[in-house]
């Protein structure tokens, strides 16, 4: 059982157990998105995360989260919000970053990837709040340009 929340702001107190990307690159002058496959549920796509190690940096982890995941390597652009999950009745607060792809990428942990335009990403991801997340990334590209 999965509820989940996107929230936009956290304060000091509250505690990050997780973190992720979402991770785009520029192709032929359109914009890419990475997807990864769930380990629990192979055929749900959902956005590249996972536990912030002792002693690490949220954004740190969201790193190497998505390198150990789709074997990415990525840097950071700017934090985009986050997720609170009750994933089998355990709280989970996840932050996610905007990352730039520095690389394609490789089949890791068992996991599928690949790289998906807005909206065929928009169709695939399973969860709400992260097809909020990418649409949110989106439009911060999106005025950028």
């Amino acid at each position: 059982m999965l509820e989940a929340a996107l929230v936009t702001d956290r304060s000091p107190s509250e505690t990050l157990t997780h973190a992720g990307g979402v991770v785009y690159r520029s192709r032929d002058g359109s914009v890419e998105f990475l997807l990864v496959t769930a380990r629990r549920q192979p055929g749900e796509w959902v956005l590249p995360k996972g536990h912030i190690e002792e002693g690490e940096q949220p954004d740190q982890a969201a790193v190497r989260e998505v390198e150990e995941e789709a074997g990415v390597r990525t840097r950071v652009v700017r934090p985009l919000g986050d997720l609170e999950l009750v994933v089998y009745g355990q709280p989970q607060r996840i932050a996610f970053f905007l990352m730039l792809a520095a690389g394609d990428g490789e089949d890791r942990e068992g996991r599928r990837f690949g790289w998906f335009g807005l909206e065929e990403a928009l169709s695939r991801i399973t969860f709400a709040e992260s097809r909020e997340l990418i649409a949110r990334a989106a439009g911060l590209l999106e005025k950028a340009r």
